[in-house]
């Protein structure tokens, strides 16, 4: 569009029926507070600025807009930065029209205004420009849908095919509970057009508010033209008031998520059993099993398999790597997981923030890796640590072994070099480097490094005790 565009989010309410602490547009979906969908959205549009009204929870919700802002203008190669994100504080909350009056002085006329609701987080940046466009810049726009249950939604009055008025529910007549088209809660209007309007309204009302939606009334009235856009989709225009609709909203976002990635050829066991709580980014023939949670941005290489019932955060799995059940794998941010090409992990592993695996390494079962780095065809197959370590290529280290890289003050960290042998149950203490080619036997607690080549072994003599007795228990009476 060539009319520049700005928006307000209405995000003022406390969702009483959500009863929690957290203000409702700060309840997560898909791993997001809804108020971050709907930003994104906005951000997605090239709206030149974003005024979030705040009232229950201000600060909490200024501080995410804060932390939103500042991620996006971070990307510089996304049109998320350009958006200026602001808020404005309502105080007491007197209704929807009262709340876009307080945004309405961060705003310059010359352009249109959409306003949305931070509860409503599936609205699709399409859907949004296909209003602005009706809106034109010349007059008032509506986005509505048809219900066969309106209950709860302001109604949709026409005299015709002309929209006439919107009429909340609890001031309904009989004749107007029996429509079924009903307002969004999303219009877009010229700014300018705005400004006139919103002084107008009245809190004479059931409910003794100021209701926007009665400035389709005042358009009217003033021979403004008022047009509708309906939409089909009720996701997309879904508020959330109470955990069931959150919870049922998160199931409508998951499946969206599902079908977008099996679109572009992932193969989902089940596409029901999938939770992406970020961004998750796949290569071709991708396999994804069953009960598997993606967090954060995960990106998975071609032919990448992964097992039942994994957690994945912040990783990058790079091509043919196979990532048994049960695996866990927590990138933190911003160091992230790298898992190698052809890499072998799990079942039951566990990578931490920090690890970073060359191609062909093979993590076993309930092994943990953390802040370390693996070279190539690295095994650590059963039962281990490693920590602050640097693996060489081929090394074999073995089951029950670990790093001992805390002091109690400080972290340290062990040096393991190529082709190296690491027998079982052992324990090395950094700092302490392993020399290359080397073999530490089993048991042993390693202290001072090791000659390359060399066998280490630091345990203590075995001897035995012929005909020894084990003590018995005193007999009883």
């Amino acid at each position: 569009m060539t009319t520049p565009l700005d928006i307000i989010v209405l995000a003022a309410g406390k969702g009483t029926r959500m009863k929690s602490r957290l203000p409702k547009v700060l309840q997560r979906l898909a791993g997001r507070p809804m108020l971050g969908h709907v930003l994104d959205a906005a951000a997605q549009l090239g709206a030149r600025r974003c005024v979030v009204v705040t009232g229950h929870g201000a600060q909490e919700v200024q501080a995410v807009c804060a932390e939103w802002h500042a991620q996006a203008s971070a990307q510089a190669n996304q049109r998320a930065g350009a958006m200026q994100c602001l808020t404005a504080l309502q105080q007491p909350q007197l209704g929807t029209g009262h709340a876009a009056q307080q945004a309405l002085p961060l705003l310059d006329d010359g352009g249109i205004t959409l306003i949305l609701s931070g509860d409503v987080p599936l609205i699709q940046p399409a859907t949004l420009g296909a209003l602005a466009q009706a809106c034109g810049g010349r007059r008032l726009a509506l986005l509505t849908i048809d219900f066969e249950d309106p209950t709860g939604y302001g109604r949709v009055i026409r005299s015709g095919e002309s929209v006439q008025a919107i009429v909340e529910q609890k001031d309904a007549t009989p004749a107007q509970l029996a429509v079924r088209e009903c307002y969004s809660g999303i219009m877009a209007a010229p700014t300018a057009l705005l400004r006139r309007l919103l002084p107008l309204l009245s809190s004479d009302n059931a409910q003794q508010e100021f209701y926007l939606t009665d400035v389709v009334r005042h358009a009217v009235a003033a021979g403004e033209a008022v047009t509708a856009l309906k939409t089909a989709d009720a996701a997309q225009v879904a508020g959330v008031n109470s955990p069931a609709q959150l919870a049922a909203l998160e199931r409508e976002a998951q499946r969206r998520m599902a079908d977008a990635l099996m679109a572009q050829g992932v193969r989902l066991a089940d596409p029901a059993r999938l939770d992406v709580r970020g961004t998750l980014e796949c290569g071709q023939d991708v396999e994804i099993d069953i009960g598997c949670l993606f967090e954060g941005h995960v990106s998975l290489g071609d032919g990448v398999r992964i097992g039942a019932h994994c957690v994945i955060a912040n990783a990058c799995i790079e091509a043919g790597a196979r990532i048994h059940p049960f695996t866990h794998i927590d990138g933190g941010a911003p160091q992230g997981v790298r898992v190698g090409a052809g890499a072998l992990i799990g079942p039951y592993a566990r990578l931490r923030p920090g690890a970073q695996l060359g191609a062909d390494v093979h993590i076993g079962n309930f092994v943990e890796v953390k802040n370390s780095t693996l070279a190539p065809g690295a095994k650590a197959n059963h039962l281990a640590y490693l920590g602050d370590a640097t693996v060489g290529e081929r090394v074999n280290y073995g089951a029950g072994s670990i790093t001992a890289n805390y002091d109690g003050a400080r972290k340290h960290r062990t040096t393991i070099g190529a082709d190296v042998h690491v027998g079982s149950n052992c324990v090395l203490v950094a700092p302490v480097t392993l020399g290359a080619g080397g073999t530490v036997a089993a048991g042993s607690v390693i202290t001072q490094d090791t000659a390359p080549g060399a066998l280490a072994i630091a345990r203590g003599r075995q001897s035995s005790l012929p005909g020894w007795q084990r003590p018995a228990k005193p007999s009883k009476g």
